[in-house]
């Protein structure tokens, strides 16, 4: 799945949760083939978190939590406002289901 456009992963990704019995929306599209995905999970208690890929020094993949501080969906939301002012190519995808960073790896993030 590297070679994946980014929109080709967002979608699959949509679909598997939806297909987990979740709900997951597009908020914002970035660039077509090759954009970074900022993830806002939301799990059933409405705590959200904000995920995304990263990679280390070696090369290695890894899913790190964007301001862990924040749990209110509002206060992540101007996080990700602000960051795509300077990167438009950014994706945000939000997902409210239980299973999002397992499906995330396999779908969004997978090598």
């Amino acid at each position: 799945m590297s070679d994946w456009p980014t929109a080709l992963r967002v979608n699959a990704f949509t679909r598997a949760v939806e297909a987990a019995g979740g709900s997951a929306m597009v908020l914002a599209r970035g660039d077509r083939d090759s954009g970074i995905v900022l993830l806002l999970a939301i799990d059933r208690n409405g705590n959200a978190r904000l995920l995304e890929r990263e990679r280390d020094l070696d090369g290695r993949s890894r899913i790190v939590r964007r301001k862990p501080d924040l749990a209110v969906e509002a206060d992540l939301t101007a996080y990700w406002c602000e960051r795509r002012e300077r990167d438009p190519d950014l994706w945000v995808v939000e997902a409210i289901v239980a299973t999002a960073e397992p499906l995330a790896a396999e779908t969004l993030w997978a090598d």
